[in-house]
This record gives C-alpha cells, sequence and structure tokens, in this order.
C-alpha cells in the first residue's frame, strides 16, 4: 500500500475594486496573480484568440483553501472485470445525441436544454437495473445562468467511508467566434469527457460495482466561462465542509492525432503531485495505452478549482496538448473527429479511479 499525505492552505487576497462605470464587467484572471475588469465583448475576444481564463468575480477562486489525505493499493481482478462491459456503441449514441444540441454555451437556451437532457439521461439510470445494495441521487446546483451543474452520487446504502471520490467533466461548449448564437456541438470539447464519466457510470451501476467511500460524478456548467460552475460548487463543498478525497477530471478525451500514437497524457501543472503520481500507476495499470507528460497552462480546465482549495486533483487529456484536436470551439467539434476507441481508455482509467481511490 502506498500512502500518500499532503496538505495545501492557500491566502486570500482581496478582489480589485469593481469600475464603478462598469457594473456588468466580470474580473478576469489570465494567469497567476494577474487579472482586469472585462466587459463580455472583450470576454469574447478572448474565445477569439484562444486565451484562457478564470472569472474570479464573485471570490470563490480566493476564497477556496482545504487539505486531505489518502491512501491507495491495487485491485485489478475488480475493476479490469468492470472494464470488460464498457460498450463503444452505447457511448457513440449518447455523444450523439449530447452533440446535437445547438450550442451548450452556458447563457443560452441550448445551454440550459442540455443540461436538463443530460439530468434525465442520469436520473433514468437506476431505473434500468434496480439495484437494493446502493444509493443513486442526482441533483441540479443552480447558478446565475441559464444552464445548471449536474451531481449523481452513487454509494453503498452501508457505506463504510465518507469523504467522496469526485469524477468530473464539464458539460458546456462555446463557438469562439459567435459565443451567443454560433452552432457549437462540443464533442469532444467536453462532450466527450462527459461521455467518458456517463460510460464509467454506467458500467459501475450496471455490473454491481459497491463502492466503499461515495462516488460522485460532476458535469459542470460554465467551465468556458471561466471555470465559473466548478469554482461554485467547490465553493459550497468547502464552506459546507463536505469531505473530498479525491478528484479525478476528464476533458477532452476523444480526439487521436493522424500523426501520434495513442496515449494518456498525464497533465503536470495545476494539480496536486501526489495524487497525479498515484493516477499513473493507475493508467499504468488500466489503460491500455502508454501514458505520457503535459502541460496546458493556467485556467485549462476545472481540476484548477479543486486545486485551489487544495483538495487533491488530477487531470489527464487526450494527447500532448499541443496535439489537441484542432476542431474546438467550431462548428467542425462533432462527432465524426471522435475516436471512441481511444476515448475507452479514458473510461478505463476512470472505472481504475473508481475501483482504487474509493476502496482506500
Amino acid at each position: 500500500m502506498l500512502k500518500l499525505l499532503f496538505a495545501s492552505i492557500i491566502s486570500a487576497s482581496p478582489l480589485q475594486q469593481r469600475p464603478l462605470f462598469s457594473p456588468e464587467d466580470r474580473l478576469i484572471s489570465t494567469s497567476e496573480g494577474q487579472s482586469e475588469w472585462m466587459s463580455e465583448m472583450q470576454i469574447f475576444e478572448l474565445y477569439k484568440n484562444n486565451v484562457k481564463f478564470i472569472d474570479i468575480t464573485d471570490g470563490e477562486f480566493e476564497f477556496l483553501e482545504q487539505h486531505a489525505s489518502m491512501n491507495i493499493a491495487s485491485n485489478p481482478d475488480i475493476a479490469n472485470k468492470l472494464i470488460e462491459n464498457i460498450d463503444t456503441n452505447r457511448m457513440e449514441e449518447f455523444l450523439t445525441a449530447f452533440s446535437g444540441f445547438h450550442t451548450r454555451y452556458f447563457k443560452s437556451d441550448s445551454g440550459k436544454e442540455s443540461s436538463q437532457w443530460l439530468y434525465d439521461q442520469l436520473e433514468s439510470l437506476p431505473e434500468q437495473h434496480p439495484r437494493d445494495d446502493v444509493k443513486f441521487t442526482v441533483s441540479k446546483v443552480i447558478h446565475d445562468w441559464k444552464q445548471f451543474s449536474v451531481i449523481a452520487r452513487f454509494e453503498s446504502v452501508e457505506s463504510e467511508k465518507q469523504d467522496i471520490v469526485v469524477l468530473s467533466a464539464h458539460q458546456d461548449s462555446v463557438n469562439q467566434w459567435n459565443p451567443w448564437f454560433g452552432r457549437s456541438p462540443g464533442a469532444d470539447d467536453d462532450g466527450s469527457g462527459t461521455t467518458t464519466i456517463f460510460e464509467a457510470l454506467t458500467v459501475l451501476w450496471n455490473h454491481g460495482f459497491v463502492p466503499k467511500r461515495p462516488l460522485e460524478f460532476h458535469f459542470y456548467s460554465a467551465e468556458e466561462g471561466g471555470l465559473l460552475g466548478s469554482q461554485k460548487v467547490v465553493a459550497k463543498y468547502v464552506k459546507e465542509k463536505i469531505p473530498v478525497y479525491a478528484v479525478f477530471h476528464n476533458d477532452m478525451t476523444g480526439y487521436q492525432p493522424e500523426d501520434s500514437k495513442p496515449i494518456v497524457a498525464v497533465n503536470t501543472d495545476n494539480v496536486n503531485g501526489p495524487l497525479t503520481k498515484t493516477f499513473e500507476m493507475i493508467a499504468t495499470t488500466y489503460a491500455g495505452v502508454p501514458w505520457e507528460y503535459t502541460k496546458c497552462g493556467y485556467a485549462c480546465s476545472d481540476h484548477a478549482s479543486w486545486t485551489k482549495a487544495g483538495i487533491p486533483s488530477t487531470f489527464t487529456f487526450e494527447a500532448k496538448f499541443e496535439k489537441h484536436s484542432p476542431f474546438i470551439h467550431t462548428t467542425q467539434d462533432t462527432v465524426e473527429h471522435i475516436d471512441f476507441k481511444h476515448m475507452s481508455s479514458f473510461v478505463n482509467n476512470v472505472i481504475g479511479f473508481a475501483v482504487e481511490l474509493s476502496y482506500y
């Protein structure tokens, strides 16, 4: 058994004073220690220029602080039997429907509709395979914008441990040239991550897995708005002292570059080091393809909200970051560019992570 122990506490700094002449502006951070007030049109320019950012207006990113510890051992017999049940046809059917909304932009009507569709899929899951040894609940996290975040909780009726293992993805999409009205199927960004954790949950539920720690599957709204949804969720968990053991985030798991061999790219920035080392062992055991290191930069995805809070998070990617899908944030981010066999390697990892981290 490998024991990993860590703690991290951040110090909050006061938010910059909001300009009085622009009450609708948002405080936007594009790098560590740098922020400025921006209008919606200035934020749209960030989309056009592929600049990642965090919206820190509401203060959660400055607030988040927490610590945790964990242990891990190996249970390949349990996880590998579950992995045998991954269904790429089911994954393709799910993602085809999810990417069929005109856009999943978090402020749009269709973004709200897509979150309701996702909620309905999750709520109907236990109806297909009733069980009495585990509990399953689905909840909405309502935000100030139209699209809500969704959390599915899966636990034993007699949970041995109360600290939660979180498997996460973001559900929204954006057209970088026309965020409000442009077509944005978002099949890879991040329909692929959403599909990955949904398929893992489906397998775990349908094939009798009983976690010792509760598992929560988080589908965040408004990642493309500056990690807004995950900030709200993480801040809620910290304020309410909800214990979180470890977080595994999935954002873009479906594109396979033609000039490269399939890999699981393990992100090394804005993650928890000990947990990432633990994930390397999980990927070695379960992925079915090699793993390699990559960096995705500041404000890359929602794992950063947990890391900022001092809660252990790790994050994987479809390829080396410089080789990610060229179609994201456009009308061309469609199912036709998704490699479901490649995506199944990431489902393997989610199942492996869920088994290992919920058991120890």
